[in-house]
Formats: structure tokens, C-alpha cells, sequence
């Protein structure tokens, strides 16, 4: 296009984005306005893609990290064809693929990934920076950010990655338009300054007039040609273009009414129906792996800790699965992603402390086709938890292993102990939960992990258990294992990880005593296993769950959201747990303490039985 071409296409987008809101009652047309120069370009001469394949890994990536704006999306997928009008109309409608913050529904699969969630926009797009890198791709991924989210963590976390790992084919774009939801940003148009931190953190920083459209092109050329990361810092207009919406408070998130629309139609020029072709993406041949090591399965004939078994299985998995790649929170070595690095360092993603870009950067990776397993303590998780979040919002797939579980971690005290984590992994829709107590169960675990859809957690232990299981054992998810069973049982003891261990331990005192106890291997605590669950209730009487956790949300209330389905039954419930705040000590010790040590659960089940 021309720059008359560039400046009526994003009138266009503009008088879309009212049209839209208007016609929802609601949503951003002033914070889509700001951004319609900046779109208008990109899309009709840098954004390379098959608007027919979206999903081919050929394509460069758009990701709108400010998704209040979808408006202006929505009216650049309109006039790409990707959508019709009477689509872009049902803004925000029950039911319609057009949502009020993008999302990649089946209906919209030009969407990657859900955004709305200020500040995840960057992270995601260094991960997908990182996929194209690996894969020999030549697309670039362009981000749109608004100026409120800069103040995101996030945001920096995701710079300082990106400039490390070197990509050179990620570009940011700050739409600085100087409003925030109730006011101004932190900076207003202070563009020096998002030059100097961008600078700061190693990226090429450009700063242009976000409504010269001439400007614009020059700078993204400028861009393209870059040998690192750039981010642009674009000075725009909240509203632009409408005398009574530019630059004013009080319109975040506001549509306008009939007649207000119809007079700010009318100043932008009216409806127009320009359509636009996008670039071709440039044809590739992907990178070749070597030939894999189709290597055996590892077997364990003596104890391990599920952590180590965990990245030894990841390593064997490196041998089968070129689509496998593996983040880490700089723990490694606590959570023998070590191992899987050893033997894929070009599938090996270091992104030091910084959770939020690592599964940030996870959720890139498997948008454009990675199985993709991230690491960390349980414990630090809770720092991405609204990445996770959002990666179920998009239908993300991803595989999180959290070790370091609970107080059997020990010494280190209670800002390492993952006590928190069952519960927030669990409440998290459409996820998959496992606990696995030794080191086949972990193979089995999360090799079946690979193929899992939405968000799967496993959480590891510490130290060494014992073998259990023999190499032919199978785990199915949603199943759990009865390891003692007779007729005459008095008790059913529920356990997973360490505390199957210690409840085992607990069954032999028990039944030297003449009491006959059934041992349950919750492994996977969601989906749980009802029916076995509700079996034991009726035929024992009494259920008492064992967790190295909090009381709420963790093994006993899964047991308990499982009975609680399961129809009219007649027992008791009783639930084992942390439940004061534990400080250092041994691990075996602290399980004391907690009530969860093998002496201290048989104390209880003879209490219970009195």
C-alpha cells in the first residue's frame, strides 16, 4: 500500500472498532483506535501469512498483549477475509468466536493464544520466538503491548530472556497513548524513558509517531532488518482521529451510543470495505534433527527420587520425541531437567528465575506445535499462576512439573514447601494433577503427560522412595492402585508420593497390631478415582487421606469432591494434613510434627477406631 492506502485502511479499522462496540454495547474502541495506524501497516506489508493455514509454523505470529483491543483485531481479520462482517458484529455475543479478548477458540484459529491478561503478550511471544528459531523458521513474531502493562514484571522478565538467548525475530510494539483504565499511565508519553529501559535490557529501541503511517513503515523495516530484539515505542492518540474521543479521561472500556458513533463515523470518513492481502510467507525447509536414540524405557529395581526419575524419563523421552522441549526456572539441578539437557541442549530453554516468562515462553512453544514440559520448585509456581491461568483460557497445552513438595523437602523451611499447590493446580480447568510415589509411576506418568491435552501437574519429591512398582505396572490417568486389600479391612488409607510411603509403613504396624488396613495410591488426584474411592468407604467404613499439604484443596478434599458425587453412602472421612505453619528441621522430623509420619497416621487410624 500506499500511504493514502495506509491511512484509509486504518480508518477503516477504526470505524470498525466503533461499529463493533457499538453494536455489543460495550468494549474498548478508543484503546483500538490508538493502535489502528500501527495494525493498518503491519497487516497489509509486513505480517507474512497464509490467512488460508494459520496454523502453518511458516507464518509470523501477531499477538495483541493489549486484548481489550480486540476490536481492532477483529476489524484486521475482517479485512483480511479471515472473518465477515456480520462476524465482526457479533462482538462479545453469547456464543460467538468473537470474544470480548481474543481467545483461540476452533472458530478463530488466526488466534494463537488467549490474551486479556495484561503483560503475558511478550513472554509468549519470545517462547514462539525461540519455537521458529528451533524449527529453521523465517517468521518474526510481532507483539502489540499497551503502556500500562510495562509496569508487568512480566514484561522486563521476558526482555532480559529474550536478550540473552539472542532472538532476532521478535519485535515488540509499545502503543504508548498515554491513558491508562482510570487515568494516565505510570509514564504518559515519557518515550525517552521505555527507550532507555528497553535499551537497559539489550534491545534495539525505536521510537516513531504512531499515526504517521510513513514513519510507521520505515520503522518496521528498520526493525525487520535488526540483528537482536527490538521494541518500538509508538506515540499515539487514545480515540485518535474523533475530535470529541482523542486523548480524553473517561472513555477506557466505554462504547459509544447510536448517535455518537454515527457523528464519529462520519469525521473518520465513513464505512469502507478495503480488503487486504497479507505477505506470503517465505517457504523453508525445516531443521532436521540427527537420528534419535530410541534407547529403553527407564527401569528402576531400587528406590529414586521421583524428581530425579522425572528428568531421567525427559532425557529418555529426548530419544523419541523431536517435538520435546524442556524449560527451566534455574533448578536444574534440583529437578534433573539437567539430565534432559545433557542430552538435548538444543531443546533446552534456560530461563533463570523468572517464572513468569518461563511458562510465558511455554505457552509460545506449544501454540506453534511443542510438547513442552517447564520445571521449578511446586513452591515458585504460584508466581506464573495466572499464566497457567490463561493458558487454560487458551486451550494451551502444557506440562509442569513442581518438586520439592511439602515439609518432607525439610531444612530449607517453609518458603521452599509447595503446600499450596494441589489445590490452585487443581482448580484450574480441564487440568490433570499426578503424584507419583516412585520412579516407574513417574516414568509412566509423564511419558502419558505427553500426549495429554490442557494443563497437566506433576509434583515430585524430594527424597529417595522406595520401588513399589514393577516396569509392566501401568498408570492409567484417573486410576489409582490398591497396594493392600482383604476383606477384614478397618480402614482405608489414602495416600500419594510420601505419604503412600509412610502410610504403607503405617498399614504393617497396624496390621502386626491384628487391625487389617487398605493403602490407596491416589496418583492422580484429578481426574480421581470415584468408583474405587467410593468402594472402599462402603466396604471399610472410615477413609483417612494423608497429605503432606494443606487440609483444603489438596488429596482429602479430592477424595471428598469425589464421594460428594458419588450418591447416597454411609462412612467417615478423615483428613491428615499440615496445618500449622511448619519452620526447618529434618525431613522426617517435620512429618512427625505434621501428623503424617508413619507413626503418627497409625496413632490416629487407632484413635479413629476406638
Amino acid at each position: 500500500m500506499d500511504t493514502n492506502g495506509w491511512r484509509e485502511f486504518a480508518a477503516q479499522l477504526r470505524v470498525d472498532s466503533i461499529r463493533s462496540t457499538t453494536a455489543a454495547g460495550s468494549g474498548h474502541p478508543t484503546s483500538s483506535m490508538s493502535a489502528a495506524d500501527l495494525v493498518a501497516v503491519l497487516f497489509a506489508d509486513h505480517l507474512r501469512t497464509d490467512v488460508a493455514d494459520p496454523r502453518s509454523i511458516a507464518n509470523d505470529r501477531f499477538i495483541l498483549s493489549k486484548g481489550h483491543a480486540a476490536p481492532v483485531l477483529y476489524a484486521a481479520f475482517k479485512a483480511i477475509g479471515a472473518i465477515d462482517d456480520e462476524q465482526l458484529l457479533s462482538l462479545r455475543k453469547m456464543g460467538s468466536p468473537v470474544q470480548g479478548h481474543p481467545a483461540p477458540v476452533p472458530e478463530m484459529p488466526w488466534v494463537d493464544v488467549a490474551t486479556g491478561s495484561l503483560g503475558q503478550g511478550l513472554p509468549i511471544g519470545l517462547g514462539m520466538a525461540l519455537a521458529m528459531r528451533l524449527d529453521g523458521a523465517p517468521g518474526r513474531v510481532w507483539c502489540l503491548m499497551g503502556d500500562s502493562e510495562s509496569a508487568e514484571g512480566s514484561v522486563w522478565e521476558a526482555m532480559a530472556d529474550a536478550s540473552h538467548h539472542r532472538v532476532d525475530n521478535l519485535i515488540g510494539i509499545i502503543d504508548m497513548n498515554r491513558l491508562g483504565q482510570r487515568g494516565p499511565t505510570m509514564l504518559e508519553w515519557d518515550g525517552d524513558t521505555y527507550v532507555r529501559r528497553a535499551q537497559s535490557f539489550g534491545w534495539l529501541a525505536l521510537e516513531v509517531d504512531g499515526h504517521d503511517v510513513d514513519a510507521i513503515d520505515e520503522t518496521f523495516r528498520a526493525a525487520e532488518a535488526a540483528d537482536g530484539p527490538v521494541m518500538i515505542v509508538a506515540r499515539t492518540e487514545k480515540g485518535h482521529g474523533v475530535t470529541f474521543l482523542a486523548d480524553q479521561e473517561g472513555w477506557h472500556g466505554k462504547a459509544l451510543d447510536a448517535k455518537q458513533a454515527e457523528q464519529a463515523i462520519a469525521e473518520l470518513g465513513g464505512e469502507r470495505s478495503i480488503v487486504v492481502t497479507p505477505s506470503s510467507p517465505e517457504a523453508f525447509k525445516p531443521v532436521q534433527l540427527g537420528e534419535l536414540t530410541a534407547a529403553p524405557s527407564p527401569t528402576y529395581p531400587e528406590g529414586i527420587a521421583t524428581r530425579k526419575a522425572f528428568g531421567e524419563t525427559l532425557a529418555w523421552l529426548a530419544g523419541h520425541r523431536p517435538d520435546l522441549v524442556v524449560l527451566d526456572g534455574e533448578v536444574g539441578n534440583s529437578t534433573h531437567t539437567e539430565d534432559f539437557q545433557a542430552v538435548a541442549p538444543e531443546r533446552f530453554f534456560q530461563m533463570y528465575i523468572a517464572e513468569q516468562a518461563m511458562v510465558g515462553a511455554q505457552v509460545g512453544m506449544q501454540a506453534l506445535g511443542k510438547t513442552a514440559f517447564s520445571a521449578t520448585f511446586g513452591a515458585f509456581y504460584t508466581r506464573a499462576q495466572d499464566f497457567v491461568r490463561m493458558a487454560a483460557v487458551g486451550r494451551a497445552n502444557l506440562r509442569l512439573c513442581g518438586s520439592h513438595a511439602g515439609v518432607s523437602i525439610g531444612e530449607d523451611g517453609p518458603s521452599q514447601m509447595a503446600l499450596e499447590d494441589l489445590a490452585s493446580m487443581r482448580a484450574v480447568h480441564g487440568s490433570t494433577v499426578l503424584y507419583p510415589a516412585d520412579g516407574t509411576s513417574t516414568v509412566k506418568l509423564v511419558t502419558a503427560m505427553c500426549d495429554l491435552e490442557g494443563i497437566s501437574y506433576l509434583r515430585t519429591t524430594r527424597e529417595k522412595t522406595p520401588k513399589l512398582y514393577g516396569p509392566d505396572e501401568e498408570f492409567p490417568i484417573g486410576g489409582s492402585k490398591t497396594l493392600r486389600s482383604s476383606a477384614e479391612d478397618r480402614v482405608t488409607l489414602v495416600g500419594a508420593g510420601i505419604t503412600l510411603v509412610e502410610s504403607l509403613a503405617a498399614a504393617d504396624t497396624l496390621e502386626a497390631e491384628g487391625t487389617h488396613v487398605r493403602v490407596i495410591d491416589l496418583y492422580s488426584v484429578k481426574p480421581v478415582d470415584a468408583q474405587t474411592l467410593r468402594r472402599a468407604l462402603v466396604e471399610t467404613g472410615l477413609i483417612v487421606t494423608v497429605e503432606d499439604h494443606w487440609p483444603e484443596g489438596g488429596i482429602g478434599d479430592a477424595v471428598l469432591d469425589a464421594l460428594a458425587q458419588a450418591g447416597d453412602i454411609a462412612g467417615r472421612i478423615v483428613k491428615i494434613a499440615p496445618r500449622e505453619m511448619p519452620g526447618s528441621g529434618s525431613p522426617q522430623e517435620l512429618r512427625d510434627w505434621a501428623g503424617i509420619s508413619a507413626s503418627r497416621i497409625a496413632d490416629r487410624v487407632r484413635d479413629e477406631l476406638l
